[in-house]
């Protein structure tokens, strides 16, 4: 989950409803880097391209992303990091009153064993919060653990996750950690207010699938430096200690294999 509220109007891409009288169209969108070459690949501006440091790894959880309308548009967002890793990673887009059919799908699959990543802050749903434990409760039934997680602003996220039904009888997950956010291209409102990546990473570590988490975390890490350093125009050089980790995993090709055939594709 991102950290900041977005500034961009959110009625321009709500497909809740259809107004009566179009609006006249806006002048083009131009963001702050709009003009940098970026890398058609990992779209990271080509000075610090992250292409070189591309390592797959598996794990036995999925991380489904429910991704608002918003964040697909946003360079900054961190959870294609996970499906760069995570190979079995799916994305959804969020709309209120249309889920998508095959998550919609995938939720009846009993193979599955679906958890929604969210804060155990308020009373009303107190039945449905469970602990890291049912993660691995799930595995020793041979299911799948998934971790469907809100990608979106914390206002977004708090919204999608009141106005989906369908998510309504799944078990609550909330994330309990001591790490505090390395995040540095949006402003947190809290240190302990991880970004999408970290979210993903410290799941996947608690949940046994340290490898993977280590290769998500090295990855996330050379995002954050890299994005941060082409900001400044300023190339990183010499590599940095995951830099080289991630170098070194993907000449030998060495993916940092999980435990094959855990997955099925869906």
């Amino acid at each position: 989950m991102s950290d900041v509220d977005s500034s961009v109007d959110e009625s321009s891409v709500n497909h809740d409803s259809a107004a009566e009288h179009p609006r006249p169209p806006r002048r083009e969108f131009k963001a702050r880097g709009s003009f940098v070459t970026r890398c058609d690949n990992c779209q990271l501006p080509v000075l610090n391209c992250l292409c070189p440091y591309q390592v797959k790894a598996e794990s036995h959880a999925q991380v489904w992303l429910l991704t608002h309308p918003l964040e697909h548009y946003k360079p900054t967002n961190t959870g294609r990091l996970i499906g760069d890793v995570i190979t079995t990673t799916q994305v959804f887009t969020w709309y209120r009153t249309a889920p998508d059919a095959q998550l919609a799908a995938l939720l009846k699959d009993p193979l599955y064993a679906p958890f929604v990543i969210f804060p155990d802050d308020q009373p009303d749903y107190a039945d449905r919060v469970v602990g890291i434990d049912a993660v691995h409760a799930a595995k020793a039934q041979a299911r799948i653990p998934v971790f469907i997680i809100l990608d979106g602003t914390w206002r977004q996220a708090r919204r999608m996750f009141r106005k989906s039904a369908y998510l309504d009888a799944l078990p609550v997950l909330p994330l309990r950690t001591e790490r505090e956010t390395r995040y540095r291209l949006r402003k947190p409102a809290s240190k302990s207010h991880l970004c999408t990546a970290e979210v993903a990473i410290e799941l996947l570590r608690q949940g046994g699938d340290t490898v993977a988490a280590g290769v998500l975390d090295d990855y996330f890490e050379v995002f954050n430096d890299s994005y941060a350093a082409s900001r400044l125009h300023h190339k990183i050089d010499p590599p940095t200690a995951a830099m080289r980790r991630l170098a070194a995993k993907q000449s030998t090709g060495d993916s940092e294999s999980g435990h094959p055939g855990a997955h099925r594709g869906a």
